[in-house]
């Protein structure tokens, strides 16, 4: 019995425990599903809450935007409304404008009509008056005739002859008028163009001669270049070709020679050899020729700072070179590469106010002298050699005629070449340009006046303002005032045809007529 109650009992002890584990096991699941439960409906809750904020986030945002939106639209509405305000008020005004134009146009077509109206009552008064004085003619003409006792064809003639009288006399007047209205005018626009170029223009002159001063810093050095027994000087001559003149001038010696590229060498040798101090023959002669190989560069400088200057591009070495060679020449005093400058500037700026190309007129006005460079070796005229020179390097046909005509090779071709001719008289009859003979000044005075004195006419003449001037008085008895034109003419002829002289000359003829009389 004792086995089988424990057997029962373990078996519904079992059994016990099984139930209670179940309904444990059943309470802790339910528990759990409890919490899941919780947790699921914690987390709609939250989800719920989030979605409900970014609702909210999103309508404002989105009610931010449209308001934006038409903030912007109501701004630029309003901007449109401003602009088309503006246009119908610029409407407004040009309607009102040609509103007001039509209206003047109106009163200027009544005024026309007018005036037309006006014009064909005048015109039909006009007709009247005409044949009104036909008649008065006729009848005026007829009682003329009575009392002059001359036929109608007599005084017609009479009449005729001295209306002719009276014309001629008003035309030479009108005549003379009209020329020297002319005459003022162009005189006047010529003098601004040439006022205009030589008052932009600074040029230096510096008188050349065959003689070149060089300073010494004492008076022993005179010594030095002497040397033992006139070794030192004579070296150098031979070297140079130039003559050294030691005299009582104090702290200088003089160099002569007619070539100026010598004369240039040697007064740079003669420096650098006052620096060095080491004067002696073979030093010379090393020195001379360095100044020598040195010349070639400074001529080349030279012209190419005259180019660079005269803004003249595109010359030939060869030109280069001869403009360059023309700083160290001199003609009557007036240095040539300054006098070529100066005919370029002056020429360009003439063609400038005139309209034709200055560019053209500078490089003929800078390449008119530069047959003067080239040496002995060259036969013919100087005009010829720069003629045929520039023609050689490819220079322009209107360049190589102004070289042309300004040495009387050929006549001119263009007004180029005639405002070089222009801009070289007036460069070499500029004061101070050149150096004039007064010999030579005093006859050609006496010439003009001799010149003019030989007119019929012709009283006395006076040369004035340097010869620039020939005041003439005429004689009363045989000129008439509508004489003097002609008289004026004559003169200036006549001195065009047999003088040479610079620039132009004035003519002017006085006639005076004077009673006296005495009160007593």
């Amino acid at each position: 019995m004792e086995p089988v109650f424990v057997i029962a009992l373990s078996t519904g002890l079992l059994a016990l425990g099984f139930v209670l584990g179940w309904v444990i096991s059943n309470r802790t699941a339910q528990s759990r599903l409890d919490r899941a439960e919780a947790s699921v409906e914690q987390m709609l809750e939250d989800a719920r809450k989030e979605a409900e904020t970014e609702k909210r986030t999103a309508l404002l945002e989105a009610r931010d935007l449209i308001h934006q939106e038409r903030v912007q639209a109501a701004e630029a509405l309003e901007d449109r409304k401003k602009k088309m305000e503006g246009k119908e008020e610029v409407l407004n005004h040009q309607s009102h404008e040609l509103n007001r134009r039509a209206d003047l146009l109106n009163q200027k077509f009544g005024q026309v009509e007018e005036l037309e109206q006006q014009l064909v009552q005048q015109q039909d008064e006009i007709s009247v008056k005409e044949l009104e004085l036909k008649a008065m003619l006729e009848a005026q003409n007829t009682r003329l005739e009575r009392i002059a006792a001359l036929t109608r064809q007599q005084a017609k003639r009479e009449l005729i002859e001295n209306m002719e009288i009276e014309a001629q006399r008003e035309a030479a007047w009108r005549v003379k008028e009209i020329r020297e209205e002319a005459q003022a005018k162009a005189h006047e626009e010529a003098r601004e163009i040439i006022a205009s170029a030589i008052q932009r223009l600074a040029v230096n002159y510096t008188v050349e001669s065959t003689v070149t001063k060089v300073g010494l810093p004492a008076e022993d050095m005179k010594g030095r270049i002497i040397g033992r027994e006139g070794r030192n000087i004579r070296s150098f001559e031979m070297c140079t070709g130039v003559d050294i003149i030691v005299d009582d001038t104090p702290k200088a010696v003089m160099l002569s020679g007619f070539d100026p590229v010598r004369r240039a060498v040697a007064k740079i040798a003669l420096d650098q050899l006052i620096i060095d101090g080491r004067i002696h023959p073979g030093r010379i002669e090393e020195v001379v020729e360095k100044c020598e190989e040195n010349m070639h560069d400074l001529i080349r400088q030279a012209g190419e700072e005259a180019v660079f200057n005269m803004g003249v591009p595109g010359l030939h070495d060869r030109l280069i070179e001869c403009l360059g060679r023309l700083q160290f020449q001199s003609s009557y005093g007036q240095n040539v590469l300054n006098h070529s400058k100066e005919v370029a500037f002056l020429a360009g700026m003439m063609a400038t106010h005139l309209g034709l190309d200055a560019q053209l007129a500078k490089r003929a006005g800078l390449l008119h002298d530069i047959g003067k460079s080239l040496n002995h070796e060259f036969e013919g005229t100087h005009g010829q050699n720069g003629a045929d020179l520039a023609k050689k390097y490819g220079e322009d046909e209107t360049v190589i005629n102004a070289i042309e005509v300004l040495h009387n090779e050929a006549e001119p071709a263009s007004p180029i070449a005639v405002l070089v001719e222009s801009a070289d008289a007036i460069s070499k009859a500029r004061p101070g340009a050149r150096r004039a003979v007064l010999e030579n000044y005093v006859r050609r005075l006496e010439n003009l006046e001799q010149t003019a004195q030989k007119i019929e006419g012709v009283d006395e003449v006076y040369v004035v303002q340097a010869g620039q001037e020939v005041r003439v008085i005429a004689n009363s008895d045989l000129i008439s005032d509508e004489d003097i034109q002609r008289l004026a003419a004559k003169i200036t002829d006549r001195l065009t045809e047999i003088m040479t002289y610079p620039g132009q000359v004035r003519v002017t003829v006085i006639r005076e007529i004077r009673e006296i009389n005495f009160a007593r």
